[in-house]
């Protein structure tokens, strides 16, 4: 793929709108009108400007964005944000704080056309507010997650979720998978490409050699066979693959004091199996800060690891940290990927 231009050493990132019900809007706005922001990336907004006029009033905030109309010139961000308005929804139309077809479809319609530009290289990254999984589901029965959404857009193999805070990472085997159905999926080639990734995604990050802990997927890691077998059969040769590709990583670890170990700092991330036992603790250590990242690909897709949280919608009390966060790291890791090239 040939380089995709930047602007003043700034990347290009498509942040698609998300929910409409829900707070999505409002962070919007306010990570707009954020000076760390904008003094970090060049914004290529999807959505609706009735959403957006939306969002700031709620927000408080007054941001204007250029227009820009998709088969045209490239975007221009030398006033600031670059909004590509759909005219598909009127916010007016929607219940706050209730998922509707109508608000899942603007979500998909938004991501897809986001994903579209970073394939067409008129992005270096992809970002969005939070979706709302039940009403994507109103609009698109077979909508399963992001993560193959993500992977069919940019016409590659799907990509795996990491969940980002400044001081740890978390990144997991297997995701949106029923409990039941996670131990046949732990097997060591899977285990194993997972620490790769994640060493991968990190030193993209700046890492310079990331300290990885991996956590065991039964109590106690197994107890020597008395719980499982799954963490002495495949998880532990998985981690010594890793160890000889030079990758510093240690376990497994049994995961109920895994997490405390990287929170003293013994470890730069935690390498899960399964979804909630990273879940769980990262949003305990850092739910207004956290990130979701979508790693594997050739541009990285970023989002708040937090949801549309409908109990506060058209409040103005979000805290827009994580959408901020999310934003910073999209940027950073698109400007290590090396395909950036800057123009005047």
């Amino acid at each position: 793929m040939a380089p995709r231009p930047v602007l003043n050493g700034k990347p290009v990132i498509a942040l698609a709108m998300g929910d409409p019900s829900g707070i999505s809007s409002e962070l919007l706005a306010k990570v707009l009108d954020d000076p760390q922001v904008r003094a970090a990336v060049n914004l290529l907004v999807v959505g609706d400007v009735r959403a957006l006029d939306e969002g700031a009033r709620i927000a408080r905030t007054s941001t204007r964005l250029t227009a820009w109309i998709r088969g045209s010139a490239r975007p221009d961000f030398a006033n600031g944000p670059v909004l590509l308005d759909s005219g598909s929804l009127d916010p007016a139309t929607l219940t706050t704080g209730t998922s509707s077809r109508a608000g899942g479809a603007f979500s998909m319609q938004n991501f897809r056309t986001v994903l579209s530009l970073a394939a067409e290289g008129l992005a270096d990254a992809v970002s969005f507010t939070p979706f709302n999984k039940h009403a994507m589901r109103l609009a698109e029965p077979s909508y399963v997650d992001e993560v193959d959404v993500i992977a069919t857009g940019l016409g590659e193999p799907p990509g795996r979720e990491f969940n980002v805070l400044p001081t740890i990472w978390n990144a997991r085997v297997t995701s949106h998978v029923p409990l039941s159905g996670v131990a046949p999926l732990i097997r060591r080639e899977a285990v194993r490409e997972a620490i790769v990734l994640t060493d991968r995604c990190m030193r993209a990050a700046g890492f310079a050699a990331p300290r990885i802990a991996v956590a065991a997927l039964n109590p106690h890691a197994g107890d020597g066979g008395n719980f499982g077998h799954e963490d002495d059969d495949e998880i532990a040769p998985a981690v010594t693959d890793a160890q000889t590709l030079g990758i510093q990583c240690e376990g497994p670890f049994p995961s109920d004091t895994v997490f405390l170990r990287a929170k003293r700092g013994d470890f730069d991330a935690v390498q899960t199996m399964y979804h909630d036992q990273g879940q769980i603790a990262m949003k305990l250590l850092g739910f207004e800060d956290g990130v979701t990242l979508i790693g594997g690909h050739r541009v990285p897709v970023t989002t708040p690891a937090h949801g549309t949280a409908y109990d506060i919608a058209g409040k103005g009390v979000a805290h827009p940290g994580a959408t901020r966060a999310a934003l910073l790291l999209a940027a950073k890791l698109a400007l290590a990927s090396g395909r950036t090239q800057e123009v005047a």
